[in-house]
This record gives structure tokens, sequence and C-alpha cells, in this order.
């Protein structure tokens, strides 16, 4: 299997397949540590999850009192997501091609959605943050291996500056754009620090007042 291969909606659909004889899923279930750093002081609303997997955010997301959409392109990982009975619209969709409905959500979040062609993709995210809502991307730090295989697949990692870039001025506030530390441990038990690139931008309300 080839780099690109390996972030395919089949290939997905095989990764989370192989752990449907398991308990647990391929992820924690808890929600992301930057998610809940940069949404826990919100306003509630209309959320769209991109890239849910199994549903750790996406839950946590509703039961602070969002009206959460889920997005994965792996239907395994749905079900697997549905199956925990939160209040959550679950939906099957293509990220590589797919654009949410123009201005639905007051909040956008992708967390940790490495595919090929990310900033093309967060583009499309962007357009479905309402006035006055808040779009907030989180990944790997491209320049940070901390112990982990990084593929070197093109347009898979991004820094803050070039999701900054993607986003005018006229029509979007910038709150945060940075590397952030934080804890994390190799699949040996190993501790070590990591960065998460975090980017968190509010819509303008009114357009045009940078």
């Amino acid at each position: 299997m080839t780099d690109p291969d390996m972030f395919t909606q089949e290939a997905w659909e095989e990764r989370y397949g192989a752990r449907a004889e398991h308990q647990h899923g391929i992820w924690s279930g808890q929600p992301n540590a930057q998610l809940v750093a940069q949404v826990a002081d919100l306003p509630t609303g209309r959320a769209l999850d991109a890239g849910c997997g199994e549903g750790g955010d996406a839950i946590w997301l509703a039961q602070q009192g969002w009206r959460v959409t889920g997005v994965d392109f792996s239907r395994t990982a749905l079900a697997r997501a549905q199956a925990h009975g939160t209040d959550v619209e679950w939906r099957a969709e293509d990220l590589t091609a797919w654009t949410p409905e123009e201005g639905a959500y007051d909040l956008v979040s992708a967390q940790f959605v490495h595919l090929p062609g990310l900033l093309d993709l967060y583009a499309r995210l962007a357009t479905g943050v309402a006035p006055g809502g808040s779009l907030l991307i989180v990944g790997h730090d491209p320049t940070d291996d901390a112990g982990h295989h990084r593929p070197h697949v093109p347009g898979m990692f991004f820094t803050a500056d070039e999701v900054t870039a993607i986003l005018d001025p006229r029509d979007w506030e910038v709150l945060v754009a940075q590397a952030r530390p934080r804890a994390a441990r190799t699949h040996e038990g190993t501790e070590l620090t990591v960065r998460d690139i975090v980017v968190h931008a509010r819509r303008r309300s009114h357009v045009g007042t940078a």
C-alpha cells in the first residue's frame, strides 16, 4: 500500500473494521484537549465535527449542549459512534470532496484530519461557518516527529500560517494561530511532548471590517 492509499475511504473502513471485534475502538473516546480548551467558553449552537471518526469529540460537544453533526467517510466508525446513543446527527460524507451547507454552523471543528490536499478541504469547511461562528482546525505539527512515524504525503500536514493564509482577513478574525505543546505517550508508553498546530478563527458578523 502506498502512502496516499493509506488515507482513502476503503483503507479507513479496513482499519476500523479490523477492530470490530474489540470492545474499544481505535481512539480513546475522549474529546481532544485542544477542542475542549478552545470551545469550553463558547456559546452553544449548531456544530459540525468534520472527520468525527468514532465520535469522541461530537459526543462531548452534544453533552455540552451543542446540536452536533458528525461527518466521516467511514460507515464503520459512524456505526460505532451511533451505538453510544447520543443525540448527534451522523453523516457519511467524503471530506475530500464534500462541502457543508454555507453558513450553517456556529462551530466547524476538524481535529487531526490528515488527508492529502488539506488546505482545500479547510477552505471548503470554512464556508460552513455562520457569521459570528468559529472555525477550529487542529493537527500535528509537520516538523514534530516526536517518536511517531509521520508519512511523507504532500499536503497532509500544515502550519498555522498556511491555514490563516486561506482566511480572508476581511471575513475572519484569527484568535489563535500557534504550535501548542501537549503531553503524550509513544505506543511503547514513553512520555514525551508533542506540538499541535491550533488555528481558531471567528467569522466576522459584518464582512469587510478587518
